[in-house]
């Protein structure tokens, strides 16, 4: 049970950096930004490439980073500048990014076992196994990355972003360059998506063309999980919830397959999950509501 858990919370902690950046384009700019299960793949291959190759693992996650960066500009430009509806740039650049991958790696995956990783000094420094050290690894990043984010939506550009998501047309109105914003936090949102990428890529010892299958609808169940759970409070408890909330999805499919569900079935489980965490606030609201219309309820008191 405890090996369970430390690979569920490892595992978490990787994907929070991903729901962390489909946060970014969900929540903050209010797109649904498809690009993230191509750019998650893109990120794991460019690490894994780099290192096979004998590169630091560390270049791997700065060259996942970049090209994530670089995935982001591409479904920008498609969607201020062609003027391409954001769902359709994000699939069209997904779609590419298919093809891209494929190029960078050459083959269908690549493995990395027995060749060094981020992990590999941590172990090796704190006398601990790679589950404890992938979650050494995985709480740093999480902090740094939410203290960055922090820091960067209270300045003017990341206040713009946050305005551009909230009301564009008031934006504008406000001497906004919406087209600047909307491309900055895709840039933004795929980089972490690529990182995640990169760290899971590393974590797992390969890297797999598919592995970005489902992982939008993944970074979405764990941040509504978080908002659900901790509520829509600050900027940075929301953040933070984000961690959370792909912490706790990942204990959750842990011990349903624990429990004896067929792998096969994740992707269902995956989907009703989602379901869920979207509907109960709004039957959590029904029900206060119908509590306060009994008498005796609430406005009564």
């Amino acid at each position: 049970m405890q090996e369970i858990i430390i690979g569920a919370v490892s595992l978490g902690l990787l994907w929070a950096v991903m729901t962390i950046g489909v946060y970014i384009s969900y929540s903050v700019l209010g797109m649904a930004d498809m690009t993230a299960e191509g750019s998650i793949t893109l990120g794991a291959a460019v690490a894994a490439q780099t290192i096979a190759g004998g590169g630091s693992p560390y270049l791997g996650l700065l060259l996942a980073l970049l090209c994530g960066m670089a995935a982001g500009l591409c479904n920008g430009l498609l969607h201020t500048k062609l003027k391409i509806p954001s769902l359709l740039s994000g699939i069209l650049t997904m779609t590419a990014l298919f093809s891209v991958n494929l190029h960078v790696m050459g083959k269908a995956n690549i493995s990395l076992l027995r060749m060094p990783t981020v992990y590999s000094p941590v172990a090796s420094l704190l006398g601990i196994d790679k589950g404890l050290s992938v979650i050494a690894v995985g709480l740093v990043i999480c902090a740094v990355i939410i203290g960055l984010l922090y820091w960067f939506f209270g300045t003017e550009i990341g206040s713009a972003i946050r305005a551009t998501g909230n009301n564009p047309h008031m934006a504008r109105a406000q001497g906004i360059n919406t087209d600047r914003t909307i491309i900055i936090g895709l840039v933004l949102s795929n980089a972490l998506i690529a990182l995640s990428g990169a760290l899971i890529g590393q974590s797992q010892n390969y890297a797999d063309l598919q592995m970005g299958t489902g992982a939008i609808v993944i970074g979405l169940a764990s941040l509504f999980i978080g908002e659900v759970l901790f509520g829509k409070r600050n900027f940075f408890i929301r953040l933070s919830s984000m961690v959370a909330g792909a912490i706790i999805y990942r204990l959750i499919i842990a011990f349903v397959l624990k429990l004896g569900m067929p792998a096969d079935d994740l992707k269902l489980f995956t989907a009703i999950t989602v379901v869920l965490a979207l509907t109960l606030p709004g039957i959590k609201k029904a029900a206060q509501s119908r509590r306060r219309a009994l008498p005796g309820g609430p406005q009564d008191a």
